[in-house]
């Protein structure tokens, strides 16, 4: 390689070939600090499947069985409760009974799980399934005007015991539903992407929402590559030398390469999840306590727990994706708008969420949220050597620009999935046409903007990150 090749434009020949002369000159300076591997934060490279476990999680035995076939039976006869009109009487006393059964269920004790890192994380994602069955298979009209519902000691206090292990909000998560909800379709095969069957567990039944999970999942293998680049990265002896600037090129080229995988892969879930099925059928059963219907939701509080508002219970969002955010984490983007950063951000900007992607960080296990902040921390992070390093900021700015996009994607994924079905007035295809258009009536009557599942103004917290992101691209 010529220290020419390393240029950038003409117009700053003078002090970027300075620059470069004065690398030619720079020794290697070996780092001496020992650096943490991401197997210790339960980071699988080794099987290339980065924040899903190497392995499907096995089922619980006893005296643990019972929560399984609960679970088991509870995807067999329940259905949403909002759907169930007062002339659905036997379904309506199916969901009944299922209840009953639930609460008179031993409140079991957890220890025999808490060295079994698999067993737990099983454990959290049938608790959790449970729990948001028994909580959305309830009619509204039977809670006798209450805003609150509470879930049994049966559920509560085993959730609240294994979250505390697992360090995660005891809660359904983007971890039980998408990372966790997985087999194997031949078992004796390594975990591809091709031999995952995933939706292990599902609310509707539908094959819509089993291929929500795998487009979810797709892009968190995809992700996987990421995750070797920001090891490679971390792993380089230095940043200085020409021909570390030169690998650093390589791997802003091969992050760009991923994004833009990451992206097609976002934009094909409309050719494998019909909008209608997910926002009516799938996505209510997503929602945490006081979300999904503003105002007027429900509360949840758990049967034992002195104060159950100080609990995380939002629900599952694709903001806790730990890719996305060691992806944010990586390029330095400055969500919380402490930085001064061009062009300024716009008054919405300035009333979004701005805590918001931190707050899904305890949505994730714990030991994947250790490793964002490890990635937080990194002594060489890669905007201020590409602030300093005029050679790789065409290589950083591009990869930025191609995330930019990949946000400009899911803007619009998520209007047509959640914002346009929101003022939708057909049923889908197959739903009881009746009840489906009563509770349609009922979302149509609501004012105020459009939320996601963790009750945020959707459109706000979108185009607050998108542009949080455009305002990283350095200056030439």
């Amino acid at each position: 390689m010529y220290p020419i090749d390393l240029l950038p434009s003409p117009s700053h020949i003078f002090n970027d070939a300075l620059w470069v002369m004065q690398s030619l000159y720079a020794s290697r300076r070996v780092s001496n600090e020992l650096h943490p591997v991401p197997a210790d934060f339960d980071v699988n490279l080794h099987t290339n499947t980065g924040f899903l476990p190497p392995q499907p999680l096995p089922k619980l035995q006893e005296p643990f069985d019972v929560w399984e076939d609960a679970l088991s039976q509870a995807q067999k006869v329940l259905k949403l409760g909002e759907d169930l009109l007062e002339e659905h009487a036997e379904e309506r006393a199916e969901g009944e009974l299922w209840r009953q059964r639930i609460r008179s269920l031993p409140t079991l004790t957890t220890e025999t799980l808490h060295q079994e890192p698999q067993l737990l994380r099983r454990a959290h994602k049938v608790l959790a399934f449970l729990v948001h069955f028994y909580v959305h298979s309830i009619p509204p009209d039977t809670r006798n005007g209450s805003q609150s519902i509470v879930v049994p000691l049966s559920l509560s206090a085993p959730i609240i015991a294994v979250s505390r292990v697992l360090r995660i909000a005891p809660v359904l998560t983007f971890a039980d539903t998408v990372l966790w909800n997985w087999d194997l379709v031949d078992p004796k095969q390594p975990a591809t992407i091709e031999n995952m069957r995933f939706g292990q567990e599902l609310f509707s039944g539908t094959e819509d929402e089993r291929n929500f999970y795998l487009g979810s999942a797709r892009a968190e293998l995809i992700g996987v590559q990421m995750l070797h680049i920001f090891n490679d990265y971390h792993n380089l002896p230095n940043v200085t030398d020409l021909s570390s600037i030169s690998k650093i090129n390589r791997l802003l080229a091969r992050l760009n390469t991923v994004i833009q995988e990451i992206n097609a892969s976002v934009q094909s879930m409309r050719q494998i999840v019909d909008p209608h099925v997910f926002y009516w059928e799938v996505r209510p059963w997503f929602n945490g306590s006081g979300s999904g219907s503003g105002p007027s939701a429900p509360v949840w509080i758990y049967e034992g727990v002195d104060d159950t508002s100080k609990l995380d219970l939002s629900g599952p969002s694709a903001g806790q994706s730990s890719v996305m955010h060691a992806l944010d984490l990586f390029f330095d983007i400055d969500h919380k708008l402490r930085q001064r950063r061009y062009p300024a951000p716009s008054d919405a900007n300035k009333h979004a969420d701005r805590g918001f992607m931190e707050r899904m960080r305890r949505y994730m296990p714990g030991k994947h949220r250790d490793y964002l902040a490890y990635i937080a921390e990194y002594s060489r992070p890669i905007r201020e050597v590409a602030q300093n390093t005029p050679a790789i900021r065409e290589a950083y700015n591009t990869a930025v620009t191609t995330l930019k996009k990949l946000r400009d994607s899911h803007m619009r994924i998520a209007c047509l999935y959640i914002v346009t079905m929101s003022r939708s007035t057909t049923p889908p295809v197959g739903c009881p046409m009746f009840a489906m258009a009563k509770r349609m009536e009922r979302e149509a009557a609501k004012s105020g903007p459009v939320t996601g599942t963790g009750g945020n103004e959707l459109s706000l917290l979108l185009k607050a990150g998108r542009d949080a992101t455009a305002r990283t691209v350095l200056k030439h």
